[in-house]
């Protein structure tokens, strides 16, 4: 067993849980190695508190399983089996009581949950998600050296925008040019949907690329992100495309010096919530403060999006190998719109940027 599937084993003893059910591909994937969308259909893995963990997928993936490197036991079932029976087969094989479950509340959708609770009488539904959390915030050197491949292409992906810029040129255009250019090198998945957005579409902070045309004068904004091995990296920069006014470079400047500042205070030990305000407080003394509308960032990983939340509120204490997004921002309607993100871990004695792209303001003629 790994010592992922191990420490799971170790908070169900220690907490009475009889069997958790992962059923996120995230999670399945951060225990079992084997990446996969089932789209509809079942992905799951069973552990227990001493009995052998299985997986259950459908029957046309059990070889890609295998391959990953499950070498556990792999229900494998058809479109016109009962996929849920067969795991409660598969459990009770296992465990003869089961009193206590552990699932993940925020992604079991209803008719999942539904089902359970028939097939496994009165047992107590927990929650998996904390304990999963946590396991997934700190990073291994093996984690980090995949998230520095990952951050090394987002930075070759900006570099391949930066040099898209033309005038006339669409934001479609651009971001077809950076995947494009990216796929050449392998990448097959990004980690969200790649943003392009320029001038005054900037200003909204998760805006749709579509048909607008860059012109001089623009501030232009890149948001994407690059999964390899199974680990996402997120970065954003924000270049000018000839001469802007001198509020555009204001409001970039302000932004800038709020990055550095949150990444200056980002240090083992410290709270979250101090680093947020660190940024925050640079925004509001600008005078931007209601136009900084969401967290300075969020932990990063096997999702783009992972615990913990950089929010204003969250006492949570940094510690080493946690990795993180710092992405202050500024968006004035009508005027423009400016986000800096990098990636971050904390090390043993400050931080490590995993980002290299330049962010002092890039001009392009």
């Amino acid at each position: 067993m790994t010592e992922r599937l191990a420490a799971l084993s170790g908070w169900m003893k220690d907490n009475g849980v009889d069997v958790t059910f992962v059923t996120s591909p995230d999670n399945v994937f951060y225990l079992s190695g084997f990446l996969s969308d089932p789209h509809e259909r079942l992905l799951a893995v069973a552990v227990f508190q001493d009995a052998e963990p299985f997986m259950i997928c459908p029957a046309m993936d059990k070889e890609n399983a295998k391959n990953a490197g499950w070498n556990l036991e792999i229900i494998g079932y058809s479109d016109t089996d009962d996929s849920m029976e067969l795991a409660y087969n598969g459990i009770k094989k296992r465990v003869s009581s089961i009193k206590k479950t552990a699932i993940e509340k925020e992604q079991l959708n209803v008719e999942r949950y539904e089902k359970m609770a028939g097939l496994f009488g009165g047992t107590e539904f927990v929650s998996a998600e904390e304990k999963l959390r946590l396991m997934r915030m700190v990073k291994t050197e093996e984690e980090l050296q995949k998230l520095r491949k990952a951050c090394e292409l987002a930075d070759f992906a900006i570099q391949t925008g930066v040099n898209e810029i033309q005038e006339g040129k669409t934001e479609l255009e651009v971001l077809a040019a950076i995947e494009y250019e990216l796929k050449k090198k392998g990448v097959t998945e990004m980690s969200f949907s790649t943003m392009v957005l320029t001038g005054k579409n900037a200003a909204a902070p998760h805006g749709t690329p579509g048909l607008t045309k860059i012109k001089k004068g623009d501030l232009v904004l890149f948001d994407l992100g690059v999964v390899m091995d199974g680990y996402c990296s997120d970065i954003t920069r924000t270049v000018a495309y000839g001469e802007i006014n001198k509020q555009q470079e204001e409001i970039y400047n302000t932004v800038l010096k709020a990055q550095l500042k949150a990444l200056d205070t980002a240090r083992a030990g410290v709270a979250c919530l101090e680093v947020d305000l660190a940024a925050r407080h640079v925004i509001e003394e600008a005078g931007y403060g209601d136009y900084f509308p969401h967290r300075l960032g969020h932990g990063l990983g096997v999702s783009v999006h992972e615990y913990p939340s950089l929010t204003s509120t969250n006492p949570l204490l940094m510690e080493k190998g946690m990795v993180f997004t710092a992405e202050p921002g500024i968006y004035v309607p009508g005027v423009a719109g400016v986000r800096i993100e990098d990636d971050v871990v904390i090390t043993e004695d400050g931080i490590e940027i995993l980002t290299k792209f330049p962010k002092e303001l890039v001009f392009v003629s």
